[in-house]
């Protein structure tokens, strides 16, 4: 029988959380199905150190990007150098990119002016952006819009936040949308927003080592904690969860250009 398959859009096993056990996370995702791993940077040399994990394992991708609170400093020499970055056979997007008004680590207009130009660059490229945007979303989704009106741009907003209103317009820009293991909180009211978006538009991540879904709150997450967050998915959507990982792995390979073989690694 096959094994059910998923792919883990967004991680950072680059973070010092992992430097223990790199190896060992890796492979225990690997064991349990989790055919790709998409580790997303935040810096230079994050990125950098992405593209090298990628490089010495299989089924493991980057994407290169500044997150907005990084980019205080960030100059276009750094632009294009990540540009350049960009190139490398197993890099498959560029992120995590994008606004965040809520924490405000870096000056608003440091953040609007990177981010116009990490749009540029992945709509040059055409490759899909991963955007990251908290209290932030009205600002995030017209500079998308300005930019898709030059050009194709895809890609997908990580760890949603958003409300229904939110992720119509995100969908009607014709972009995917996925949520973290706070998806599974009590509390929380993602399920609402949920319900709402239809599967082929939606991606699995676990933004590992943040956001572990229950019962690990509080843990450091890794990659092999998705299948929880795919099992809400499945129960709030009542489908079957099988049907989950199929249609959002298809979409991961659609979106990120991975190997179609994906699919059939678990025969």
């Amino acid at each position: 029988m096959p094994r059910l398959l998923a792919v883990d859009t967004h991680v950072h096993l680059d973070f010092e959380a992992f430097d223990p056990d790199r190896e060992e996370v890796i492979l225990r995702a690997r064991e349990n199905g989790i055919v790709g791993l998409l580790n997303v940077g935040i810096d230079l040399r994050s990125s950098e150190a992405g593209i090298r994990l990628a490089e010495s394992h299989e089924g493991v991708w980057a994407a290169v990007g500044v997150h907005p609170h990084d980019v205080a400093e960030i100059t276009t020499a750094h632009v294009e150098a990540l540009g350049e970055a960009a190139k490398h056979p197993k890099v498959v997007a560029i992120g995590e990119v994008g606004l965040d008004f809520y924490r405000d680590l870096s000056p608003r207009e440091k953040q609007r002016e990177a981010f116009a130009w990490f749009l540029e660059l992945a709509r040059e490229r055409q490759l899909p952006v991963i955007i990251h945007t908290r209290a932030a979303h009205k600002e995030t989704l017209e500079m998308v819009r300005r930019e898709s009106e030059k050009g194709l741009l895809r890609g997908v907003f990580h760890c949603f936040s958003g409300d229904r209103e939110v992720a119509e317009e995100v969908l009607g820009l014709g972009f995917h949308i996925s949520f973290c293991g706070n998806l599974t909180y009590k509390n929380s009211r993602l399920a609402e927003v949920l319900r709402f978006v239809p599967l082929e538009r939606l991606l699995l991540e676990t933004d590992s080592p943040f956001l572990p879904p229950e019962p690990h709150r509080g843990k450091r997450n890794e990659p092999v904690y998705l299948h929880l967050t795919a099992r809400k998915i499945a129960e709030v959507k009542a489908v079957p969860l099988s049907e989950v990982l199929a249609r959002t792995t298809q979409n991961a390979i659609e979106l990120f250009g991975l190997p179609p073989s994906l699919i059939g690694e678990g025969d």
